[in-house]
């Protein structure tokens, strides 16, 4: 039986050049990065960051244990003061959230129940249209274009009297999808003056465009935008729930009378932190990139076309039913993303540790060639 170092050796098609890791984690990266360890079946589905919380995170973490009889508001207030000097706005336009998650949901709950609507573009994040769903809204899909990107000329036709909320997850869950810049900054300050744009930046930080602009800038015009953030991907504290909408005060000052979850003192003291560990940012910047490229080389290998990321993800022409190939996946110990209607020939799949990407890669090349 081959060992793991023979494999990546071996000459399966593809040969070293794409299997062997491009660079191999010393013992001090270890313990300041946290990768997490093989395990039978690779989770690479949920666009979680394979590192983290940081060595520097995991302290505070532990030293703030002592607070853990405080409620977190008090707390919440300071990382609110950071963040807000982080983005140059008042901390009146910062609410803290029980994950970037809970930010969408209320605000389609607050704007958008009762018959109102939501546009946005399919497909995409689902978190606050099926959520405001539940409270009576209306969504009204609008269908990617041939590039997978947003088709933010339909969305503009469409807005009505009714139309409450716009939603753009940008970059774009699940096809990684950035929208051009001049294109959405014109379609922010034009289309603001109708309705409230939801720009979701959750993999904001992933973007290689130089100079992109985030919506912030908008909220700082004083336009109907609200953004929101999350230390969930690049900062590795998916588990922490920690994230943050940015609107001007008036809009925040109604989303805040919905707040249900907040967070907790641990986890808000550990996005302090995160805020400052320069190295596992930029860290994590760095070896998402080296995870993307060697699945790049793979689907270019297979010839299976795929959207060029700005995220921790890549969206690729699987070629093959997403609903037959993920139980293929997971029996060579690989989970890939689900379904994402209708493309049912796409697939989404998470970049990982470069061990685990080795393992996806064995996986990808034995279903494909055999």
């Amino acid at each position: 039986m081959q060992t793991r170092r023979e494999w990546l050796n071996s000459s399966l098609g593809i040969g070293g050049l794409l299997l062997a890791p491009t660079s191999i984690l010393s013992a001090q990266e270890k313990i300041d990065f946290n990768p997490r360890g093989l395990e039978p079946i690779i989770r690479l589905s949920s666009n979680e960051n394979p590192y983290g919380p940081s060595k520097l995170v995991q302290q505070r973490i532990k030293n703030s244990f002592i607070h853990g009889c405080r409620y977190p508001y008090a707390y919440s207030d300071d990382l609110a003061s950071m963040l807000a000097k982080k983005h140059g706005v008042d901390p009146e336009s910062i609410i803290v959230t029980g994950g970037s998650t809970e930010g969408l949901k209320i605000t389609g709950l607050t704007f958008a129940s009762n018959g109102g609507e939501i546009i946005s573009g399919q497909p995409t994040f689902l978190a606050m249209m099926d959520y405001a769903k539940q409270w009576g809204a209306t969504v009204n899909w609008v269908p990617v274009g041939k590039d997978k990107g947003y088709d933010l000329d339909e969305i503009e036709k469409r807005v009505s009297s009714n139309t409450k909320l716009i939603f753009l997850c940008n970059p774009n869950n699940p096809t990684g999808t950035l929208v051009p810049a001049k294109k959405l900054v014109e379609f922010c300050d034009s289309v603001s003056k109708k309705t409230i744009i939801f720009s979701d930046e959750a993999y904001y930080d992933f973007i290689e465009t130089p100079n992109y602009p985030s919506m912030i800038e908008a909220v700082k015009k004083g336009d109907n935008v609200i953004v929101s953030k999350t230390f969930s991907k690049v900062y590795g504290m998916a588990g922490l729930r920690v994230g943050y909408l940015i609107a001007k005060p008036e809009i925040a000052s109604q989303i805040r009378k919905n707040i249900v979850a907040m967070s907790n003192v641990l986890a808000i003291e550990a996005a302090k932190e995160a805020l400052d560990d320069k190295s596992f940012y930029n860290f994590s910047l760095s070896k998402n990139k080296e995870a993307k490229n060697k699945i790049y080389k793979l689907l270019d290998y297979l010839n299976l076309n795929y959207v060029t990321s700005h995220t921790n993800f890549i969206f690729f022409h699987s070629k093959k039913d997403i609903r037959d190939l993920g139980p293929k996946m997971l029996k060579k110990g690989v989970k890939i993303g689900r379904p994402f209607p209708p493309f049912y020939d796409w697939c989404r799949i998470s970049t990982g540790t470069l061990e685990e990407v080795d393992v996806f890669i064995k996986g990808m090349l034995e279903v494909y060639q055999a």
